[in-house]
Order: structure tokens, then C-alpha cells, then sequence
């Protein structure tokens, strides 16, 4: 069976096919032993050689179509209807007068006419299968002149369970063939959507907590772009669960608690003055990144508002109640009023930056600032339940 021929057939009935061709062959066998044995008893013996040849020659183009033509299979099988009702038919002018055939089958014997409701059947299932094996059947009782005695002769029985099992047959072949389809076609789009969550876990979602990492240890603008960062890098691997059929499994919180003294210290740039308590302030990991990205952003409003002599200074508290936090630059200072409307504007630097993470913290955050008198953010933030955090 060439790879072409199993491409172009996709019904998965090519094997019943090819099966039922057998049975023509021994069907046509048959029929020729019947010839010979009984041709003295028809009225026109060369007439009958030459139904036979024409069903030799039908026999062979039918084997080879319905194999091998799958494209044409529809128009195959009616032809091959009428063409079984034509040659039973000829049964009228080879038996003439004859009554041999009141008690025989039709010159093509009714085991070769099987091949037509075969055909049906596999073609169009077991209701036209057996539609067909009553139109053949009866057809047979009439030209032979017995449909008196339907009641006995096994012809019209017989063609009609072939019809139904066969049809059956090809139904539940037909029916198992489109489950395997539909479950190439399902692991098809799992491997798929396996091999895109490999990509975008290899790219996407690595850049992604690239940035979150990066974003958070800078601090400053660079802040929120690690927090959007971190929103989209969850999102996209909740959207990657769902499409693999698997719920992203609950994550067990780990706490990890960092130094805020040694973060701060890590990334405050050189020139800015720290002052800290002699120990560690050991806090949530989360809680820490959060204060050292509203320290970043308060150094970060110096360095572009303040001027370029302007110095930076951070004071860092623990009393065990409260971490205060204070930055301080002796820059130039501004009108306080100026934040209102740079948020009224849309500009919520500060407001996000800042305030936000201090109230999301549950702190609080007081600005001291004027013109020409440098700027001062004094933060608090409550330590009790940190640890809960």
C-alpha cells in the first residue's frame, strides 16, 4: 500500500475495500462454475457467455476502481448497481421460455450480485446497504418469477443481513476512524501549545523576570517597570497553565527575609550619605524591596530636581515598632503645591512611587520641602506583623 494512497484515503475503510474485492474474485468464481455446469440448460448458452464476459470485464474494472479510485467511489457503486440489475435482467433473454429458472438464481448468480450491496453498504452504511440488498433481492425473485414464494427462498435473507453487517461493519470503522483523527488532532494542538509555552518560558517570561529582578534591585521609575513586569510575568504563566489543561499549582509562601541596612547599602549610589543602627534590620523580602524602591525614588527626584550640587542623605531607624526612614537633600527645594499638579497633569511619579508603596505598607510618608530649602521625605512604616507579611 503506497504512503500516497493512505494520505489521499482518510476514511479508514481502504482495508474493507480492498476485502470486498476478494469476495468478488471468489464470487465470480462461483459464478463461473455455475456457467459451466448449467449452460446446456439455457435457451441462449452463447448469449450467456457473454454476460459472463461482461462480468468479467465489470469485475475487473470495479476491483480496480473501488481499491484503488477512491475519488470516484460514489459514481462506482451506482454504476455498479445498475449494472448488476442490468445483467440479472439479461436472465430474461438467455433463459427464454425457459422454466429452468423458476427454481435456479439469475444468470449472474445472486452470490455475485452481492458485490452491489456490499458496495453500498461500505460506501453509505447499513440502511443503504440494506436497501440496496432489498432492491437486489426482489429484483432477483421477480425476473426468476418466485416472489410468490418470498417467504421461503433465502435469497432476499441472505442479501439483507450482508447489507446490515457489512454497513455496520464500515460504521464502526468510519465512527473509530474519526476518534483517531480527532485524538491525533488534540495531541497535535497539546504538543503545539507545549512547544509555544517553551518558547515564551525561554524568552517572554525570562526577560520578563529579568526585568523584575533588575527593576527592583535599581529602584527609582525602574521600580514600577519591575512591578509591571512581575503582574505580566504572572499573568502570562497563569494564561500558559490553562491552555496546558493544568492549573498553575498554589505556590507555597516561602518566607525570606532580607537586611534592609545591607539592601540599601547595595544599591544607593556612592555619593548618598546613609546612616543606619549598628544591626541588622531583618525584614520580609517583600517588605524590603518595597522601602528600598521608595528610597530609590526619592534619591532618583533629587538627582533630576534638586540640582547638580544637590547631596543626598538617608537616615534609617528601627525602634522595633516602626521603621522610619528619612531622605534628605539640600537642593533647591520646591512649592509642595507642585505635586497636586503634576498628578492633576498625570504624572504620578511620586504619588506611586512613593505614596502608594508607603500606604500599601501601611505606613505613612510626610514631605517637608520649600523653595530654596531642600527636600525632605520622612517616612514610617509600622514593623509590627512584618513578620506575617
Amino acid at each position: 500500500m503506497s504512503t500516497a494512497t493512505l494520505q489521499r484515503d482518510s476514511s479508514g475503510l481502504l482495508p474493507l475495500w480492498r476485502a470486498a474485492q476478494v469476495f468478488r474474485l471468489a464470487s465470480l468464481i462461483y459464478a463461473g462454475a455455475v456457467q459451466w455446469t448449467v449452460v446446456e440448460h439455457y435457451v441462449r448458452p452463447l448469449l450467456s457467455w457473454a454476460v459472463f464476459a461482461l462480468m468479467l470485464i465489470w469485475s475487473g474494472i470495479a476491483a480496480m476502481l473501488l481499491a484503488f479510485g477512491y475519488r470516484r467511489r460514489r459514481q462506482v457503486v451506482a454504476a455498479e448497481v445498475v449494472v448488476t440489475l442490468l445483467l440479472m435482467a439479461s436472465t430474461l433473454m438467455v433463459g427464454g421460455k425457459n422454466n429452468y429458472f423458476d427454481r435456479h438464481q439469475t444468470v449472474p448468480t445472486t452470490f455475485w450480485a452481492a458485490n452491489a450491496v456490499v458496495s453500498v453498504a461500505i460506501l453509505l452504511g447499513p440502511w443503504w446497504g440494506l436497501a440496496c440488498a432489498g432492491l437486489v433481492g426482489l429484483s432477483a425473485l421477480a425476473i426468476c418469477n418466485q416472489l410468490d414464494n418470498i417467504g421461503f427462498d433465502a435469497t432476499l435473507p441472505i442479501l439483507l443481513t450482508v447489507g446490515l453487517a457489512v454497513g455496520m461493519g464500515a460504521q464502526i470503522v468510519r465512527r473509530a476512524r474519526e476518534q483517531i483523527d480527532r485524538a491525533i488532532r488534540l495531541e497535535a494542538a497539546a504538543s503545539e501549545r507545549e512547544r509555544l509555552a517553551r518558547e515564551v518560558h525561554d524568552s517572554t517570561l525570562q526577560v520578563l523576570a529579568l526585568v523584575r529582578r533588575r527593576g527592583a534591585e535599581i529602584g527609582g521609575p525602574t521600580a514600577e517597570l519591575a512591578r509591571l513586569a512581575a503582574e505580566q510575568e504572572d499573568a502570562l504563566r497563569k494564561l500558559l497553565s490553562r491552555q496546558a489543561g493544568v492549573e498553575a499549582p498554589v505556590p507555597v509562601p516561602v518566607p525570606v527575609q532580607r537586611d534592609l541596612r545591607s539592601r540599601l547599602e547595595e544599591v544607593l549610589p556612592t555619593q548618598v550619605s546613609l546612616a543606619a543602627p549598628g544591626q541588622p534590620i531583618v525584614l520580609p523580602e517583600q517588605m524590603t524591596d518595597e522601602i528600598v524602591a521608595v528610597v530609590c525614588a526619592a534619591i532618583d527626584n533629587t538627582a533630576k530636581h534638586a540640582g547638580a550640587d544637590a547631596r543626598s542623605y538617608v537616615l534609617l531607624e528601627d525602634d522595633g515598632e516602626e521603621i522610619v526612614v528619612a531622605v534628605r537633600d539640600d537642593g533647591a527645594g520646591f512649592d509642595p503645591s507642585r505635586l497636586a499638579e503634576a498628578a492633576a497633569e498625570g504624572r504620578m511619579g511620586v504619588s506611586k512611587s512613593i505614596r502608594g508603596r508607603v500606604t500599601d505598607l501601611g505606613g505613612t510618608v510626610d514631605l517637608f520641602t520649600a523653595p530654596g530649602e531642600g527636600t525632605e521625605w520622612e517616612v514610617h512604616i509600622p514593623s509590627t506583623g512584618a513578620e506575617q507579611r
